[in-house]
């Protein structure tokens, strides 16, 4: 289906990005990991740094999806306090600082029911967000939030897999929105990493039932890796690598450093200048 959402960041940011031929990057952290105070500190930081959407993950006990770098980064959060409050905001304290840099919620529903769903809809439109991915809900159970997010202009972006057939692919996008996320791997984050040809199959397919963006997530995990998905894809995730690159910034006890912050945004900007330069030539 056609995004109905034209007027969000999301849809301007592809908009901007189409006309100056490059790919997105997007870059995955996880909410208050390791403290709140960091973590809203680096995502101020990550436009900057090269960052074109962040996807906010919302910590949750039972990642089932994510490897381990970000079932530690979810333990992190949870042990610094973190809830789907303290999510949201986080959303609004960069709001204060940015308009315009799109913000994905991305996690499972467990906490969103109990926060309640039509409150996590207002809640986050609220505060700034303006799409969510939730891993574990699929087409046949979206009923249960797509309606509240549709209400508040939050855009629910969907999942495909290398085993999402053409038969199941109009079931998926039935409902998407902002984008469609394509993992490009079977199993969890952070771990395999995809053949370039079978993504570029894969992409040349999904875009025969859609023109929403496509973005390539699951084990890209460097410069070169996002420079590839760049030139195939209209967007690259990172995820797991950039956790690993906050987690080898903190103390013996887990907590953050100074070097923290320079850290990870020296290596987004990496990958920034991968996937920016990934079509030049």
């Amino acid at each position: 289906m056609t995004d109905t959402l034209k007027n969000n960041r999301i849809a301007r940011r592809f908009a901007k990005l189409e006309a100056e031929n490059r790919a997105a990057l997007v870059v995955y952290l996880a909410a208050s990991d390791p403290d709140a105070a960091t973590a809203t500190a680096l995502m101020q930081a990550l436009p900057e740094a090269g960052a074109d959407i962040i996807e906010l993950g919302m910590p949750f006990t039972d990642p089932m999806a994510d490897g381990p770098a970000i079932q530690k980064a979810a333990l992190r959060a949870l042990k610094a306090g973190a809830s789907m409050a303290n999510t949201i905001a986080q959303v609004y304290a960069f709001r204060a600082t940015d308009q315009d840099t799109p913000i994905i919620l991305m996690g499972y529903y467990n906490p969103i029911d109990t926060y309640g769903v039509d409150r996590f809809a207002a809640d986050a439109a609220d505060a700034g967000v303006d799409g969510v991915i939730i891993v574990d809900v699929p087409p046949e159970e979206a009923e249960e939030i797509h309606p509240a997010l549709a209400r508040n202009g939050l855009a629910f972006i969907c999942l495909a897999t290398p085993t999402s057939d053409d038969a199941r692919l109009p079931q998926i996008l039935k409902y998407a929105g902002g984008f469609l996320y394509y993992v490009s791997i079977l199993g969890i984050t952070g771990t395999a990493t995809a053949a370039s040809d079978a993504v570029e199959a894969a992409v040349k397919r999904l875009k025969a039932h859609t023109d929403l963006p496509i973005a390539i997530g699951f084990g890209i995990k460097t410069p070169e890796s996002a420079a590839t998905m760049s030139r195939i894809a209209d967007a690259a995730v990172v995820g797991s690598a950039v956790i690993e690159k906050l987690a080898a910034s903190l103390d013996a006890k887990g907590n953050a450093t100074e070097m923290l912050i320079p850290n990870v945004t020296a290596f987004v900007g990496e990958l920034a200048k991968g996937v920016r330069g990934a079509r030049r030539g």
